[in-house]
């Protein structure tokens, strides 16, 4: 009996989640569709924060310098406490550049702030001077080909989205890269299905913080920075708040990539477990609820498929091939096998395991570590 209810709930869920959740498995969302230019270039300042990115901020600074962009377009670049050259190797990249570049020294955190919003906070008010008409808020590993600037601009202006966001396509070389980042776009995209995400009228809010184009009045509008300073997960509370005020838009894309490499799976484990708790609004409840969703909807049908017997386990093995399946668009997007599919169950279970390290960092109030500062919710380190 224990058997046949887990295979009709498997069964269910998946059958929930592969047609009632905007079809975000096909990853369909993307910016693979012809935009008229507008009748008016807007002028843009880009906004990059730093700490410490040395090995990447050439590749990322210079790629906006680069720019196709027939409007007017600046680049302010936040020096957050680096000590590894990175505001000396920025201010280079602007000798002989047509585009204007400034490198700011940040300030001291203050009480109450991350460091890249304070970062991005600083780098807003500097833009402000010249009153642009959007802002672009990217990270300093990301690299930008010359039309990416050129295709969000023509497609804000078009739909009249006062966000509008890339989902940089991520390094996918190392082993562990290969293991998680499809799988991390492909969750992503089942929290936040992209299809819902450009629907005015639907509640979900989403966008990928490496690369997102504001509408600068309607930033304000919503709150500003300071509306979201403490926010760990920053660019979909960014989202939220800008949702509230106009429509907004994210999709896939191969005109921007994430230069940052994850070598390890230890680097990786830090990457997911900086932000994954928050995600959860740090309850203990929803923690747990996630852990055994995660090992009802994951695990269950290859358990079933390997060890069941009679009709669940035809099942089990039914799901299990629907679920690898699903992982199909993801993997051929970041080219890889799709035999990667059938190892979707244990590359979730490792990311239930980041989840719990979260929320044990947490506990231990070191959550949020990146870059040797922890998030506001915890001391400093000594």
């Amino acid at each position: 009996m224990f058997a046949a209810a887990l295979a009709v709930l498997t069964a269910v869920i998946w059958l929930a989640l592969l047609f009632g959740r905007g079809f975000y498995w096909l990853g369909a969302v993307r910016d693979d569709e012809r935009i008229p230019p507008p009748a008016r270039w807007p002028s843009v300042t880009a906004v990059i924060p730093a700490r410490n990115e040395a090995a990447v901020i050439g590749e990322s600074v210079g790629s906006l310098l680069r720019q196709d962009y027939p409007g007017p377009l600046s680049v302010i670049v936040v020096d957050d406490d680096s000590h590894d050259g990175t505001a000396a190797l920025a201010q280079a990249l602007g000798e002989g550049s047509a585009r204007p570049l400034t490198v700011l020294k940040g300030q001291p955190l203050p009480a109450g702030w991350t460091g890249k919003l304070w970062a991005l906070k600083q780098g807003i008010a500097a833009a402000d001077r010249s009153a642009p008409d959007m802002l672009l808020l990217t990270d300093a590993d990301i690299a930008h080909r010359p039309d990416s600037l050129t295709w969000l601009v023509a497609k804000a202006a078009r739909d009249q989205t006062v966000l509008t966001s890339f989902m940089a396509k991520l390094r996918c070389e190392s082993l562990a890269e290969r293991s998680h980042v499809p799988a991390f776009i492909y969750f992503f995209e089942m929290l936040y299905p992209f299809a819902w995400v450009r629907q005015p009228q639907a509640r979900t809010a989403a966008a990928a913080g490496g690369c997102v184009l504001l509408d600068r009045a309607a930033l304000y509008q919503a709150g500003g920075i300071d509306s979201i300073r403490n926010a760990l997960i920053d660019d979909c509370s960014l989202a939220r708040r800008l949702k509230a005020v106009g429509p907004i838009w994210l999709g896939l894309t191969e005109r921007v990539h994430s230069i940052r490499p994850y070598e390890t799976f230890a680097d990786v484990r830090q990457m997911i477990s900086r932000s994954a708790y928050a995600q959860l609004n740090y309850s203990p409840l929803l923690l747990a609820a996630t852990l055994v969703g995660l090992a009802v909807t994951y695990l269950a049908a290859p358990l079933l498929a390997i060890f069941g017997g009679g009709w669940p386990q035809l099942v089990g093995l039914a799901v299990w091939v629907a679920m690898a399946l699903s992982f199909v668009p993801t993997l051929r997007f970041y080219r890889l096998s799709p035999i990667w599919g059938i190892a979707l169950p244990g590359i979730a279970m490792l990311y239930a395991s980041y989840t719990f390290d979260s929320a044990f960092k947490h506990w231990r109030r070191r959550g949020g570590q990146w870059k040797g500062r922890v998030h506001v919710n915890a001391p400093s380190l000594q």
